[in-house]
């Protein structure tokens, strides 16, 4: 599928919508794309949408492009209200975006759990990259990372890929994490974990190499270790800026947004490879 249309940013009159909407910024002029800013009003029983809430929706959206004009950025803005429940309005309309971004906080509130269920439906939903944006992540301090969740090989580097674009495009530095599978720890010795580390840095490496001679200015490492992302994300998370994570993570975007996890970076959820993301289309239009 050719994505074309726009990057779309859900709004909904929050703190968490404009720091959604400030970072999107970038990803559309970066792609000359128009910046759409989108809310959804959910329909009455007979299908009618309530003249309070268009009227609430009209000055959410409006609010929201006065916010991003006021950034003065060189890019096209447009404003769009939807019908029907978020997560699944918000899913049908990024069908042709080029990414979708979304808005999170970690409070403990009914209202706050509500948003990160949505963030984490949306994720598994939508049918482009999906940015999940922390307001607190643009704004601490120091050089922090965009970190790639990679495998033991570079075989399938979309996920890698669109972590090199972001480090560029956000001029941070990018770790790629190359954590590999490690069914059964107790046969591997010491050695053996290093000696695994090494191939697997090493295999990565190779593949940065080219990038590296056509963009001098990005900063990479590689680190290699066996295990999940996730551990990795919760040890680090104070350090890193942006995670891009593969799509079949996506299910894991609701345990990343909890307040115990102290998530203060954004996520960056790829799309889905064609195939798979038919099967899951279908998937949910069988059972709607």
């Amino acid at each position: 599928m050719v994505r074309s249309s726009a990057v779309l940013v859900g709004v909904d009159g929050s703190a968490t919508g404009a720091a959604a909407a400030a970072w999107a910024v970038k990803e559309a002029a970066s792609r000359d794309l128009p910046l759409r800013l989108v809310h959804a009003v959910t329909a009455t029983g007979d299908g009618r949408v309530d003249a309070q809430d268009l009227a609430r929706a009209g000055r959410i959206v409006h609010n929201a492009v006065t916010a991003v004009e006021a950034l003065g950025a060189p890019v096209r803005i447009e404003s769009q209200i939807i019908c029907g429940a978020t997560a699944p309005a918000l899913s049908a309309a990024s069908h042709d975006a080029a990414m979708l971004c979304l808005g999170f906080t970690d409070g403990a509130s009914g209202r706050h759990r509500a948003r990160r269920s949505t963030a984490a439906e949306i994720a598994s939903s939508a049918r482009c990259p999906v940015a999940i944006i922390h307001p607190a992540g643009n704004h601490s301090p120091g050089a922090r990372w965009v970190v790639a969740e990679s495998g033991a090989s570079p075989s399938d580097d979309a996920t890698s890929t669109r972590a090199v674009d972001e480090a560029l495009l956000r001029g941070a530095p990018l770790r790629i994490v190359a954590a590999w599978p490690s069914r059964y720890p107790d046969m591997y010795d010491d050695h053996a974990v290093a000696r695994k580390n090494r191939l697997v840095k090493a295999r990565w490496e190779r593949w940065l190499a080219p990038r590296r001679r056509q963009h001098p200015e990005l900063d990479a490492h590689v680190t290699a270790a066996p295990g999940s992302i996730l551990n990795y994300l919760a040890r680090h998370r104070k350090g890193i800026r942006l995670a891009v994570l593969s799509h079949e993570r996506a299910d894991d975007v609701a345990e990343l947004l909890a307040p115990c996890v102290d998530c203060e970076f954004d996520i960056l959820i790829c799309d889905a490879p064609p195939g798979r993301r038919h099967d899951r289309t279908s998937s949910s239009e069988q059972s709607g």
